[in-house]
């Protein structure tokens, strides 16, 4: 077996799969080691019932257009003409729906304001002077972002410092320094999912740079996200590399502070092998990493680092309905956000806290409408998924002390869901209903090794989104993390996790050619 790779990369989730693509594409040699069956980490796609295609986590993508960040990437991997992307409707991406409102957010910053207005006309200037805040604070964001460009910061400097103000602010204290009405708050925040954490707690960071993101463009692969994550691993492979799926690294191999290698468990066989590299890529949590090396080794300022929260988890509830189409009843392009509370600050504390969906918000993603590729479902069945926050304390206590009573929660959320879709939505979707699943926070842990169920890394709040930050640096010799706590969580922000560690490694600078 090689000993001689310049890469030995610790996991398969998407920025490991991006570092590692690249690395491989540029000539070096990689080896990959995943613990599932799957690449892809939260990204990866499984089948049901032998006919039924459902992809972990990933619903919609940002950052895909003409020369961003994805774009950049796949143009670097020869892969532009073949991973392609499919762009949500720009007149209204996300369908924001809750008692008494309804609110299409739209490309254009202008034609959101006119909406709003339109809505809460005696709050026109306060509504015009937020989101004129929220696009000065996204411009000085992509500037502070590494890699930094000293002049670009000059240019700037206005939107810098606009940005600097809110570096410990939640979303909730700028929804009040505006004094925004409390329905448009939770219009304008509605798709907390997308974080599974309310704006009392979300950095205001967060959400500028996803909800700008998203602006920019809302895309969905052309090819679903099995494609992607495939074609990643072909750049791999057809350079030499190798991506061993169902071995899980059980032990790192440390010698004069440097990381030398693992040993890795084959569930397949159950035999222990060591794996070595010139120099090891951490893709699995940087906590749970630590912790297998031993914290003492790392430096104070590292061990800080890691002293991260992690996110919330999430309930995912995957369906098929035949003989049902649901562009008849107001589904297309676009996601749509439920609420039925007018605070998202109260209905999280409810479900999250106290384990109480009666009045659920949640979710809801239709893929087999995002593309005309089919694949993921017979020709006569349409996917539909909801997704909405769970505590994986609660659910694992659950799931440990009784099975059935782990069943039945997750039932009676899946049923109080479905009530309201089947009130507001869709009047008989039980009837068309053919085939579902669900999956809690031990689901996310079981599947995508995720300690606590954590669906985004580090909790994304003012705390955690700060100067503080965990990187790629781990004080270790050869040693790097790259994982969406050492970088940020999404499908775009880990393309650039990746890119960006490639090209700190590198040279080759991509990000900012």
């Amino acid at each position: 077996m090689r000993s001689d790779y310049d890469y030995l990369i610790v996991g398969s989730g998407l920025s490991a799969l991006v570092f590692g693509a690249l690395m491989a594409n540029s000539g070096k040699r990689v080896q990959m080691l995943e613990a599932h069956e799957h690449p892809g980490g939260f990204g990866h796609t499984f089948t049901l019932a032998k006919k039924y295609t459902f992809n972990a986590q990933f619903h919609y993508v940002w950052d895909c257009g003409e020369g961003q960040t994805v774009n950049r990437v796949l143009q670097k991997l020869g892969l532009d003409q073949e991973v392609t992307f499919e762009r949500y409707d720009p007149h209204g991406f996300d369908h924001m729906r809750m008692e008494g409102y309804a609110l299409d957010i739209p490309s254009e910053p202008e034609e959101l304001i006119q909406r709003l207005i339109k809505l809460f006309p005696e709050a026109g200037d306060r509504i015009r002077g937020f989101v004129h805040e929220v696009e000065k604070t996204s411009i000085g964001l992509k500037n502070l972002a590494p890699p930094v460009r000293p002049m670009q910061l000059l240019k700037h400097a206005r939107e810098v410092l606009c940005a600097i103000q809110y570096l410990n602010s939640t979303l909730q204290d700028v929804f009040d320094k505006f004094q925004l009405p409390q329905a448009a708050q939770t219009l304008l925040a509605l798709q907390w999912p997308d974080f599974l954490l309310p704006p009392n707690q979300l950095s205001f960071y967060a959400w500028v740079a996803l909800f700008k993101g998203y602006q920019s463009g809302a895309f969905y692969p052309t090819q679903h996200f099995e494609h992607v994550i495939n074609s990643l691993v072909k750049v791999i492979e057809s350079h030499g590399g190798r991506v061993l799926l169902n071995h899980e690294v059980i032990s790192f191999k440390v010698c004069d502070r440097s990381v030398t290698g693992v040993e890795a468990m084959n569930l397949v066989t159950h035999e222990g092998q060591e794996f070595t590299g010139k120099n090891v890529i951490c893709n699995i949590d940087p906590k749970k990493a630590a912790k297998m090396i031993g914290e003492e080794k790392f430096s104070k300022s590292v061990r800080q680092k890691l002293n991260y929260d992690y996110s919330p988890s999430n309930y995912m509830a995957y369906c098929v309905v035949k003989d049902l189409d649901l562009r008849n009843y107001g589904f297309g392009n676009w996601n749509v956000f439920h609420s039925g509370h007018e605070s998202l600050n109260e209905s999280f504390t409810q479900m999250y806290e106290h384990h109480d969906f009666s009045n659920p918000s949640f979710a809801i993603t239709t893929p087999t409408l995002l593309t005309e590729v089919g694949g993921d479902c017979p020709e006569d069945c349409q996917i539909v998924e909801f997704l909405t926050v769970a505590n994986y304390g609660y659910f694992q206590q659950l799931l440990n002390r009784d099975r059935k009573a782990y069943n039945q929660k997750k039932q009676e959320i899946f049923d109080s869901i479905v009530d309201v879709v089947e009130k507001q939505y869709i009047p008989d979707f039980r009837k068309h209903l053919v085939f579902h699943v669900t999956g809690s926070p031990t689901t996310n842990e079981r599947f995508c090794g995720c300690p606590q169920g954590n669906s985004y890394g580090s909790s994304l709040t003012p705390r955690n989104m700060g100067l503080g930050r965990l990187n790629h640096e781990t004080s270790l010799k050869n040693f790097y993390f790259c994982n969406a706590s050492s970088g940020y969580p999404g499908f775009a922000p880990t393309f650039w996790t990746g890119a960006l560690l490639y090209q700190r490694l590198s040279g080759d600078a991509i990000l900012t050619a």
